[in-house]
């Protein structure tokens, strides 16, 4: 069997999975899209309104902050939002969550505390003040927001399950539609890298079996278990894969449970296994945006 019709199995055998857990049901009649919102602002900008001075300045390009912890001297973050800026004040009017950042725009003095928490981000549920919607740059700032605590990994682990987790497209035969999706567990890479590749890290070729002994998967087996609810961001590099990844940075979508684990032949050449989770939404949540793939030039000055 090639790697494709393997895929494709896979894949089937996944959107089945979704079936049996009757997810439509979750599914709303109308789902906003993220796109469509973003224009309209973007639209609103490039005409000044009658109570504007017509003097708007270009944005500037977003300072990083250099930061021990970082080898590359600052935060992770997609180069596409380099230079840009949203008019968040617009966009909360109308009805758009305001995302929290981090002031990029200034240095720290010596001593001053980067950020701080108001909330511990090791606790099930919701974060209190952090509405489903809320967007963010980078993966820093949801930590900084107590959402998703991890600056890399993508799960969070607790004693009674996982706090959070990071949907960031994932392996390809995963599955994303939204209201579930299909997440593949950590391990079975050498994070070390290689010779001709010191700084291969996460991004390195699977060279082993993953297990629910790795700490992290071991979490979302026990989420199974205790059906704690877990929160996710999505981020913006599942946009090729699905309708409902933010065209940028990364979004809270809210609360979701994990309903089944397994461990299943991964699809790289040599078997290596792979730990397997499906997730499925909470109901009575606000619907999720949908990415309508319109082309990034029309919000290009955002």
């Amino acid at each position: 069997m090639t790697y494709a019709e393997e895929r494709e199995r896979n894949i089937a055998r996944n959107r089945q999975l979704f079936v049996d857990l009757d997810i439509d049901r979750l599914r709303p009649k109308y789902e906003p899209k993220e796109n469509t919102r973003k224009k309209v602002a973007a639209k609103k900008r490039r005409s000044p309104s009658p109570e504007s001075d017509g003097c708007d300045e270009p944005p500037k390009k977003i300072l990083r902050i250099p930061d021990d912890g970082n080898a590359l001297g600052g935060a992770r973050r997609s180069s596409r939002l380099a230079g840009r800026t949203v008019d968040y004040k617009r966009e909360q009017d109308r009805g758009v969550p305001e995302p929290i950042t981090v002031n990029r725009s200034r240095k720290l003095k010596v001593g001053e505390v980067k950020s701080k928490r108001t909330y511990d981000p090791h606790m099930y549920g919701h974060i209190p003040d952090v509405e489903v919607g809320t967007w963010w740059a980078t993966r820093q700032d949801c930590s900084n927001a107590s959402i998703h605590a991890p600056w890399v990994s993508g799960i969070a682990p607790g004693p009674n399950g996982a706090y959070s987790i990071a949907l960031s497209g994932g392996y390809d035969d995963d599955i994303d539609d939204g209201y579930a999706f299909t997440f593949t567990g950590s391990g079975g890479r050498d994070l070390r890298g290689t010779k001709t590749a010191p700084k291969n890290l996460r991004t390195a070729p699977q060279s082993s079996d993953q297990s629910f002994e790795d700490r992290n998967n071991a979490a979302l087996k026990r989420s199974v278990e205790t059906q704690k609810p877990v929160r996710v961001i999505r981020g913006f590099k599942g946009k090729g894969k699905s309708k409902y990844a933010p065209s940028e940075g990364y979004r809270y979508d809210g609360l979701y449970v994990v309903k089944k684990a397994w461990i299943e032949k991964g699809l790289n050449k040599e078997g290596f296994l792979v730990c397997k989770f499906a997730f499925v939404r909470l109901a009575e949540q606000p619907a999720i945006p949908v990415n309508d793939g319109g082309d990034d030039s029309d919000v290009a000055d955002e």
